[in-house]
């Protein structure tokens, strides 16, 4: 039995439960009041989980795979292996001061005190700069402590900016860039079929997002012409239509964002029947 630790809740949870079900792992008779939930494969089964504990618990071995953020991996320290980047959930660890603060880089913070919810994170930020300063680690609300005199600067989540501005906090430095990820423990990881089909199966989606697959009918006349526009990823699929006329059948999978002018480019080289279809999963 394999067992996935993901988010119970927060802003890494919808993401994660979506990616899984268009992996073909559905949540089955489960939900974040729950601790377990099944799959629709018998032999795997999600454990739902504070996205900050994900890590640990898949280090100890409570869970054989996780999906947590790499801020979180990289705080607690975890022996996990990272398999692969999920590409959502993005997110930067900021050092921050209040607006009004003549303070403009992390040098000058030398001696001074820093609250955060990523005190390991934070500490080895500084260190590496050769600046000694006072972590103070907060459980939340990280954003008023400059405010309330209980630190003069703060690291902090921050995807958009406006928290930091809705607080009169300014940036000053990036101090970590994360994602979320697809982690393993280390000794489960090792030749365990059933992993590998997890972390292809997830794959398979991610290479499918942005991708689309292109369908048409060409005059065997206009074939060269047509494969010129093409920016599929191996060339074109042609194939033989049964018709009185000289016509085939050419198959591509596309980037979406080139959709728009590829498609009147095609129309121009003479493809006609243009079919745009979205690719559930994607196979390497």
């Amino acid at each position: 039995m394999i067992r996935i630790a993901i988010p119970n809740k927060g802003r890494l949870h919808d993401p994660t439960v979506n990616l899984l079900k268009e992996a073909g792992l559905p949540v089955l008779e489960g939900g974040t009041r729950k601790l377990f939930a099944k799959t629709t494969d018998p032999e795997i089964t999600y454990l739902f989980a504070r996205a900050a504990d994900i890590p640990e618990y898949v280090q100890d071995g409570a869970a054989d795979v996780g999906i947590t953020g790499l801020d979180l991996i990289d705080e607690t320290e975890s022996d996990v292996e990272v398999m692969l980047d999920l590409k959502f959930g993005g997110a930067n660890l900021v050092l921050a001061v209040p607006e009004d603060s003549s303070i403009s880089s992390a040098a000058e913070l030398q001696g001074m005190r820093v609250a955060t919810e990523f005190p390991n994170i934070t500490a080895k930020y500084f260190k590496n700069l050769g600046v000694d300063i006072e972590v103070i680690k907060v459980s939340g609300a990280c954003e008023m402590t400059p405010h309330v005199g209980i630190a003069d600067a703060i690291v902090d989540i921050s995807s958009s900016g406006t928290t930091l501005v809705t607080n009169h906090l300014k940036m000053i430095e990036k101090v970590f860039t994360s994602s979320v990820y697809l982690i393993a423990n280390k000794k489960t990881r090792a030749d365990n079929e059933k992993i590998e089909q997890i972390q292809t199966a997830v794959e398979s989606v991610l290479r499918a997002k942005g991708k689309r697959y292109l369908m048409m009918n060409v005059p065997e006349s206009e074939l060269e012409t047509v494969k010129k526009v093409l920016p599929g990823m191996a060339g074109p699929t042609v194939m033989k239509v049964e018709s009185d006329n000289s016509i085939l059948a050419v198959h591509a999978v596309v980037d979406a964002s080139s959709i728009f002018a590829t498609v009147g480019e095609l129309k121009k080289a003479g493809a006609k029947d243009i079919l745009v279809v979205p690719i559930e999963r994607m196979m390497p």
